[in-house]
């Protein structure tokens, strides 16, 4: 079979049996297709758990923003960003663990995988563990209220209860998470996306439910981050129960030297985590802290309706990690060189096409979502636009980076980037206003991280 794997896609558009039929991994030619099937089977999944993750969202920020209010749909959405900068709480575990079990399936090597397994969770229940307690010995000396920004009185008293939901959830999440990384380091992405698209349907039907009970803001929180910790919880005793039980976690396969791997890998990780957190999901924090918490809903919403172009690409492109580190430890770097250029054209491609569709219907498209209750200004929809598109090249190239090892250059260049944004952020912010924040990440990026890649890229590119 000459014929490439993407055109026979392209040549039998309807024949889904391609994507479903196994191809013989024994030799170059057929590992490669089986890799690109795959590839292309995940972010297929993908794009279903986006599509779907988008339609609960488009149901889910009107209803949310006209039941809670500007002030406390600002507090919540800060409360996400506040979550999402401690993505790192896992210490980088999760993304050591994916590199790591993606390296072992190019060897074939399925007992390194389970001890890779029975450590990462073990090692990741211990930081739940600590995440709770700490929260629990300091909740009673914050005032919740004052790290949002509210002032009325009904915002201040669900500040804490809802805050500790949403540590409560996010702290379980990180052991429950592992199931994901290593469906993805095995290159079976799909599972994990199909179970989010359920994860989905669950958190629209609870935030439905909530609001029709017209339940306080912590209940409002507990369905929409419980649902996702549901779903994970049954992805992973289906995953290791029934699908994969040869590498499902035990105490026997603990392994020192499997940890040690895994934790020098994610140490990287969670200084990159650490840097892209305090860059780019800050933007909330520091609009509420300098303008007010109403303040954010002016941004958060256009950043949400942007946002789809970045997750649908970053969910594309999510499978090459593992594909390109599988690639790379079997020898197939032809592959590798193919699928980056072709992955870097398509990605900024699509997010141009589309970032210029935005640019121009947002403020219809927001109009019709929230019912002209936001009313964006040009400079921030030029500003998103921009940066969609420059952040869907990174994403591509960080891709391949990933896969190859290459972390500790993004990682200083992920600290001089976080450095230079969130400084340049104060200043335009002052000057001209929210549209400042992202104009801000853009000369970051473009100073500190976009230099430095066309450099190393071209010198990677010559070593394979």
């Amino acid at each position: 079979m000459s014929q490439s794997f993407a055109g026979q896609l392209r040549g039998r558009a309807f024949d889904l049996s391609l994507l479903l039929r196994s191809f013989d991994v024994a030799t170059a030619e057929g590992r490669a297709k089986e890799r690109q099937r795959r590839v292309a089977l995940s972010a297929l999944a993908s794009a279903l758990a986006k599509a779907i993750s988008v339609s609960t969202a488009l149901i889910s920020v009107p209803l949310t923003l006209h039941y809670l209010g500007a002030e406390r749909y600002g507090m919540w959405m800060t409360m996400s960003s506040l979550v999402a900068m401690l993505g790192f709480a896992d210490l980088g575990i999760g993304n050591g663990l994916l590199t790591s079990v993606a390296s072992a399936h190019g060897r074939d090597d399925r007992a390194e995988i389970k001890a890779y397994v029975s450590s990462a969770y073990c090692v990741l229940s211990i930081i739940a563990l600590v995440v709770i307690a700490l929260f629990c010995m300091s909740y009673r000396f914050v005032d919740w209220y004052r790290i949002f920004n509210v002032k009325t009185e009904i915002a201040r008293s669900e500040a804490g209860p809802a805050m500790a939901v949403l540590i409560g959830c996010f702290a379980l999440a990180i052991p429950v998470g592992v199931v994901q990384k290593v469906q993805m380091g095995l290159q079976r992405g799909f599972m994990a996306s199909l179970w989010q698209c359920l994860s989905s349907l669950m958190a629209l039907a609870g935030v439905l439910f909530a609001i029709h009970r017209q339940a306080p803001l912590p209940w409002l929180v507990l369905t929409f981050v419980g649902a996702p910790l549901l779903a994970g919880a049954t992805n992973s005793l289906s995953f290791f129960l029934r699908l994969a039980p040869d590498i499902a976690p035990s105490w026997r396969s603990l392994s020192v030297p499997a940890t040690r791997s895994i934790a020098g890998v994610g140490l990287l990780f969670l200084v990159l985590q650490i840097a892209v957190a305090l860059a780019y999901t800050s933007d909330n924090i520091i609009i509420a802290q300098m303008l007010g918490s109403a303040a954010v809903v002016g941004y958060a919403v256009p950043v949400q309706m942007f946002n789809l172009v970045g997750t649908v690409i970053v969910m594309a492109l999510a499978p090459l990690w593992p594909a390109y580190g599988e690639a790379i430890a079997r020898g197939d770097q032809a592959w590798v060189r193919k699928i980056l250029k072709r992955s870097l054209l398509l990605s900024v491609g699509v997010a141009s096409v589309c970032s210029t569709a935005l640019v121009a219907a947002g403020p219809w498209i927001i109009g019709l979502w929230v019912s002209h209750a936001v009313a964006p200004p040009l400079l921030l929809l030029v500003g998103l636009g921009v940066w969609k598109v420059i952040e869907a090249g990174g994403n591509a190239v960080a891709m391949f980076l990933n896969g190859a090892h290459v972390i500790r250059f993004q990682v200083i260049t992920g600290i001089l980037t976080a450095a230079s944004s969130i400084s340049l952020k104060f200043i335009l912010l002052i000057h001209i206003g929210i549209s400042g924040v992202v104009w801000a990440t853009i000369a970051g990026w473009s100073i500190c991280t976009l230099l430095p890649i066309l450099s190393i890229l071209r010198w990677r590119m010559r070593t394979l």
